[in-house]
C-alpha cells in the first residue's frame, strides 16, 4: 500500500538521447499530478546501462529540464552509483531460493519460446537448475500463476498472470548490467515514492515490478499511464524511433501543447504569461481523470 506522508512523484529519463515532446509530456503529468498535490518531485538518472548512454545526454536532459521551468526536490539519484545496493539486494533474493541462475543463450529462447505480453515468454530451461555444460549468464525471478491486479488512475483495473504472460523475468543480465525492473523497484521504495506517472509504454511492466515489490515487502506505490504521445505514422515518440529533440526555444508554446495533450484546455493559458504563472496554471487546473484511456486488462 502507499504511504499517507509527503506525496512523492519522479521522472526518470535515460541519458540515452536529449529530451522529445514524449518526454516533456510524462515530465510534465509527473510534476502537475506531484504539485497538485503538495507533493515533493524527484529526478532519477536511470543511466544503470553504459552502453547505451549517449555522451552528454545526462546534462542536456538537465539543462532542457531547468529551461522549461521544472524544479525537482534534493539531490539527483544516478543508478549507476547504486549497483551494489542493486547486487545486495539481488543477494537478499537468492537467499529465498526465487532467483536462479540462467544458462540460456538468446537463441535457444526464441527457438522455443511463444510470444507473451511484453515479448518471448521464458520457457523456464534452467529453472530447475542448470544444465550440463552451462554456465550462469543472467539471473531470473521465479513468477507463479497468482494475479497479479492494480488499478490504474487512468487505465483502470489490470490484471496479469505472470507465469502465463511473461515467465521468470531477468533481474540481473547476462552482460552484467542490472535490469530496469529490479533497478526502478529498488529505487521507487528506497526515495519513498508514493505516486509514478508514466508512459502508457511501461504499462505492462507494473505489475513484474508490483510482484517484485511482494517479494522485497516494499509499499506498492499509485500508478497511473498517460497515453503515449506518436508521429504521424502512429509510431511513439522515442529516442530509438529518431524523434527530434526538443527545441529550447518557444518553451511556452511547447509546454501548451503537452498540457492540452494532457486534457487541459489551451485557452486557459496565455503564451505570453511568465514561466512560473504558465506552471502555476497547470497546476491549478491539473486532473489526472481528464487523460483517455487506452485500454484495460481485467482478469
Amino acid at each position: 500500500m502507499t504511504s499517507d506522508l509527503t506525496p512523492i512523484g519522479r521522472f526518470a529519463p535515460s541519458p540515452t538521447g536529449p529530451l522529445h515532446f514524449g518526454s516533456l509530456v510524462a515530465a510534465s503529468a509527473s510534476y502537475l499530478d506531484a504539485r497538485s498535490k503538495g507533493g515533493r518531485w524527484l529526478v532519477r538518472m536511470e543511466d544503470v546501462d553504459k552502453s547505451r548512454e549517449q555522451a552528454g545526454a545526462a546534462d542536456a536532459i538537465l539543462q532542457a529540464l531547468e529551461i522549461f521551468g521544472f524544479e525537482w526536490d534534493g539531490e539527483i539519484l544516478w543508478q549507476s552509483q547504486r549497483t551494489e545496493i542493486y547486487q545486495a539486494v539481488l543477494d537478499q533474493l537468492k537467499q529465498t531460493g526465487l532467483v536462479y541462475p540462467c544458462g540460456c543463450t538468446r537463441r535457444e529462447i526464441v527457438a522455443s519460446a511463444r510470444l507473451g505480453l511484453d515479448g518471448l515468454i521464458y520457457p523456464g530451461f534452467c529453472r530447475e537448475g542448470l544444465k550440463n555444460g552451462k554456465q550462469a549468464r543472467a539471473w531470473r525471478l521465479q513468477v507463479n500463476h497468482q494475479p497479479v491486479s492494480f488499478r490504474d488512475q487512468i487505465q483502470g483495473d489490470i490484471c496479469h498472470d505472470l507465469a502465463a504472460n511473461v515467465g521468470d523475468f531477468v533481474l540481473k543480465r547476462a552482460d552484467g548490467f542490472f535490469a530496469y525492473q529490479l533497478a526502478v523497484v529498488v529505487d521507487d521504495a528506497e526515495q519513498g515514492v508514493t505516486d509514478v506517472v508514466r508512459g502508457a509504454d511501461l504499462l505492462d511492466s507494473t505489475t513484474r515490478q508490483i510482484f517484485l515489490q511482494q517479494q522485497l515487502g516494499f509499499h506498492t506505490p499509485r500508478y497511473a499511464h498517460i497515453t503515449v504521445a506518436t508521429d504521424a505514422a502512429g509510431l511513439k515518440l522515442s529516442k530509438q524511433n529518431r524523434a527530434p529533440a526538443l527545441a529550447l526555444s518557444n518553451v511556452n508554446q511547447q509546454l501548451i501543447k503537452a498540457f492540452e495533450f494532457l486534457g487541459l484546455e489551451g485557452e486557459q493559458f496565455d503564451i505570453q504569461m511568465p514561466l512560473n504563472e504558465l506552471w502555476q496554471t497547470a497546476i491549478s487546473l491539473w486532473r489526472i481523470d481528464a487523460i483517455k484511456a487506452a485500454r484495460q486488462d481485467v482478469c
